[in-house]
């Protein structure tokens, strides 16, 4: 809620209220069994009195609009459709609560909210910023395109043959060798979870992640009915999948290449004792690699999918984090029937990604841009590291520890003291600063920020890392 009563408005403060409530009510948006906030929140969103917010309350519920419940708090009435346009509402909020799909965390759900606003400095956000977006480039791209009409219209199941002929050629490059009919284009790496999890697996499905991590921020896997585990990948990664697994059919995601959202790099040595185990246990992987394209440095680690000789890794590139994420493209690499089965999902959900963003990959993926794009891009987020990295050693040595980003977004910061709550989140967004703490990742972790040096300019992330250190110390 962003709305604000306009204070040279002819009607009073407290009509504009009834009237906005009103409105939202008709509308929907406030459906029968809402919870309203408390007056006290009520009056700080509106700048208003709590007197001037009792008054708006007391009138709705005269009209029949409200009901007010001892020790609960004040909701929308079940008669309020009948008293604003005489007939009954669903009671969708009953519809929501009882729905498949898991809600996110509420900290993720004011995440997603504030990150809209201009205003808002975004310390925590995955993406790239738009200064290093390759705007231009991309316009050019479209303009120089020659598109027929079977490329503006639905492409195949698998997605655009042009494309994956391409892609078959670039992952070479990861060590990977494939063909086009072991490729499904996707809508992004979100998209690839949510065909894998309705496509592959069954109900109760064990899946085993790295602790902390980002699949606990969205709800892929567990609004299909599976279960989530997390692994600690220092200890005997052997015994624990073997003990863990039991007869339950199970699957291990994983980020080895810049993990999100600690940043970290798996070494040779792990991923192959990884690839070795699930192999022995018959556990599929996915392979999330989005992010190996950032690392700064050349990496002598393989993709677990360059080592696989068995079908055992599902792959998921993407150009989200690298070209735009706004194109909506990525991709699965897996045994043909794997591919078959989610390209049939796909078609089921969205008759195939968008097939000008295909047409503009390709065409950057096979004349050079991308390759070119890609190493000033690690140049610009080495200096946006290096910049944050510097006001850290400078002002949170004494407070929290670190380490070098090798790449990608991302630094885990970790503070001494468990003070990175739900208070801390919303005292910062008070101050026009967003941050990603810790717990969206882990529900018990209290210690860490996932500082993102990618979108907020130079300026901003000065300016936010200060707002940080004013409140922590």
């Amino acid at each position: 809620m962003h709305w604000k009563p306009d204070r040279k408005s002819h009607l009073t403060i407290h009509e504009q209220i009834i009237e906005w409530m009103r409105t939202r009510i008709e509308r929907g948006d406030w459906a029968v069994g809402t919870k309203l906030p408390t007056q006290r929140k009520l009056a700080a969103q509106f700048e208003v009195n709590r007197s001037t917010i009792n008054l708006a309350l007391e009138e709705l519920k005269a009209d029949g609009l409200l009901v007010s419940r001892v020790g609960s708090g004040t909701f929308i009435a079940n008669n309020s459709w009948n008293v604003l346009l005489n007939k009954s509402q669903p009671n969708w909020q009953q519809h929501i609560d009882a729905s498949i799909h898991k809600p996110n965390y509420h900290t993720i759900q004011l995440i997603n909210e504030y990150e809209q606003y201009d205003h808002i400095i975004r310390l925590g956000t995955g993406e790239l910023s738009p200064e290093l977006l390759p705007t231009k480039q991309i316009e050019r791209s479209l303009k120089s395109l020659s598109l027929d009409s079977r490329a503006i219209g639905y492409s195949e199941p698998q997605g655009s043959k042009k494309l994956r002929c391409v892609l078959c050629e670039y992952l070479k490059k990861r060590g990977i060798a494939t063909a086009p009919e072991n490729i499904l284009i996707v809508s992004g790496a979100i998209q690839a979870l949510q065909l894998i999890a309705i496509g592959l697996l069954e109900e109760g499905a064990i899946i085993f992640q790295e602790d902390p991590s980002y699949l606990n921020s969205i709800h892929p896997f567990q609004s299909a009915g599976m279960r989530m585990m997390s692994i600690q990948r220092d200890g005997n990664l052997t015994e624990t999948l073997r003990i863990a697994k039991r007869r339950k059919q199970s699957l291990f995601y994983c980020v080895p290449t810049l993990q999100n959202p600690t940043g970290r790099n798996w070494t040779s040595e792990e991923r192959q004792i990884l690839y070795d185990t699930c192999e022995q246990l018959q556990i599929p992987i996915i392979e999330d690699d989005v992010y190996h394209e950032l690392l700064f440095e050349p990496s002598s680690s393989p993709a677990l999918k360059s080592i696989d000789g068995s079908g055992q890794v599902l792959y998921i590139g993407s150009v989200s984090k690298t070209l735009s994420p706004g194109l909506r493209i990525g991709w699965v690499v897996a045994p043909e029937p794997v591919i078959q089965r989610l390209a049939d999902i796909k078609m089921q959900t969205d008759y195939g990604s968008s097939a000008i963003s295909q047409e503009i990959v390709a065409h950057w993926l096979s004349s050079g841009i991308y390759e070119s794009h890609i190493l000033q891009l690690r140049e610009q987020l080495k200096i946006r590291a290096s910049f944050v990295e510097k006001i850290l050693e400078e002002q949170f040595k004494s407070v929290a520890t670190w380490e070098k980003s090798e790449g990608g977004f991302y630094i885990w910061l970790r503070f001494n003291e468990p003070i990175v709550n739900k208070a801390l989140f919303l005292n910062l967004l008070k101050k026009n600063v967003l941050i990603n703490p810790g717990y969206i990742y882990d529900t018990a972790d209290l210690h860490h920020i996932r500082l993102s040096y990618a979108y907020a300019s130079l300026e901003e992330l000065k300016e936010g890392l200060n707002f940080i250190i004013e409140l922590v110390c």
